[in-house]
């Protein structure tokens, strides 16, 4: 069956053809994705698309998967949030990441005035749900300042009179997220939040593990950026490494960059906790998608130099990192399988969000949001809601 048009959004009804298909649970040969009105309306052998459905097949594309979905994106395309916590800036971010095959993503906030909380959290209450912007992720300003990051720690703080509150507004901000140190903010904090509806990740943080257990057991169900920002794991004392790869209520961020965590690590987490329950993360910067090699991070100067992002003392400062890098990164340096890899930047963050019906896999009913790649990794196009103008 040959291709006859190159343009997804043609047609209420079309089909995107590959020799192969991963739908989020497993492989399809010769397979077809249909899409009727945005939606996934199955998947079937080529000779089962109608004659009357638009049928595409990009050239290049080895295989179809799942939309990619970023927990925590702090920039991309030249922006970064902090410096525009607007709907515009939200908007921008999450195109930027589009054509490395995020088709959803929370542009995540790092530690910054309560001012400037406030109006990401109103702006992401104004754009959630379109756009690719699914939510907003708050990491910090209540985080440890023993773990403080790049985060600048004037601007660490704990939680005051009203912050409570004001942080259970994001409930009505699509599926987000804060991220804190449990051990830094007061008893029934976490629980108040989580049952407000707002998810809450670990990190950043000192806690014992006996703290994050009880944090996950108030409602806590993530971990940001697994074994960084956090004391590493020991036989006495395992703390929120030990804590996070034991406890299957959590889900681990993980950022697979080459640089953040060595691929054995990665390996290990794996071998812990399984993609079921490891999510791949970008932290990514204003430079993806962008030519940029430095910028302004809350008032200090960041630098792009092989690969790394640094301040002028050599501290990480996000990524580098795009998800369709994080998956090649995860087969080709942590050697995992193909699979493992597409569902953990895919489903595992959609479950983790709620949204495992909707997005992180093909199936009767879902959103067509999908990625094509390559036999290496690479992404040839990318489709949000059955429609592209990122095909490559």
């Amino acid at each position: 069956m040959s291709p006859v048009k190159n343009d997804p959004s043609s047609g209420k009804e079309h089909a995107i053809l590959a020799e192969r298909v991963f739908d989020g649970h497993r492989w399809h040969a010769r397979a077809a994705v249909m899409i009727r009105d945005g939606r996934i309306a199955g998947i079937g052998s080529w000779n089962e698309v109608s004659k009357d459905w638009s049928q595409i097949r990009l050239p290049g594309a080895t295989f179809l998967a799942p939309g990619f979905i970023d927990l925590q994106v702090n920039g991309g395309g030249g922006v970064l949030l902090n410096d525009q916590p607007t709907a515009d800036g939200m908007r921008a971010i999450a195109c930027a990441h589009r054509r490395f095959g995020t088709t959803a993503c929370l542009p995540t906030l790092i530690t910054d005035t309560r001012e400037c909380v406030q109006t990401a959290i109103a702006a992401a209450r104004s754009v959630s749900g379109r756009d690719g912007v699914i939510g907003l992720h708050l990491e910090g300003p209540f985080i440890s300042p023993k773990r403080p990051g790049v985060h600048r720690p004037d601007l660490i703080v704990q939680p005051a009179a009203g912050d409570l509150e004001k942080l259970c507004e994001l409930a009505g901000a699509g599926q987000s997220m804060v991220t804190l140190a449990p051990e830094c903010v007061p008893a029934g904090f976490v629980r108040t939040l989580a049952a407000s509806g707002v998810r809450i990740s670990m990190g950043h943080s000192e806690a014992s593990a006996a703290a994050v257990m009880q944090a996950a057991a108030d409602g806590a169900t993530g971990i940001t950026h697994l074994f960084n920002a956090m004391p590493p794991l020991s036989a006495r004392e395992p703390g929120i490494v030990g804590a996070a790869l034991a406890d299957n209520r959590l889900t681990a961020g993980l950022i697979v960059d080459g640089i953040h965590v060595d691929p054995i690590a990665v390996r290990a987490a794996f071998a812990a906790k399984g993609c079921e329950r490891i999510a791949f993360v970008t932290d990514a910067m204003p430079t993806v998608g962008a030519s940029k090699d430095r910028f302004e991070l809350v008032g200090r100067t960041i630098t792009l130099a092989n690969g790394r992002l640094t301040t002028h003392e050599g501290t990480l400062a996000g990524a580098h990192l795009d998800m369709a890098t994080a998956v090649r990164n995860a087969v080709k340096l942590a050697q995992l399988p193909l699979e493992q890899a597409l569902r953990a930047a895919s489903l595992t963050p959609a479950r983790f969000l709620g949204l495992d019906k909707e997005r992180g896999m093909l199936a009767a009913g879902a959103r067509a949001d999908l990625v094509a790649l390559s036999e290496d990794l690479n992404v040839v196009g990318t489709w949000v809601a059955g429609s592209s103008d990122l095909v490559q």
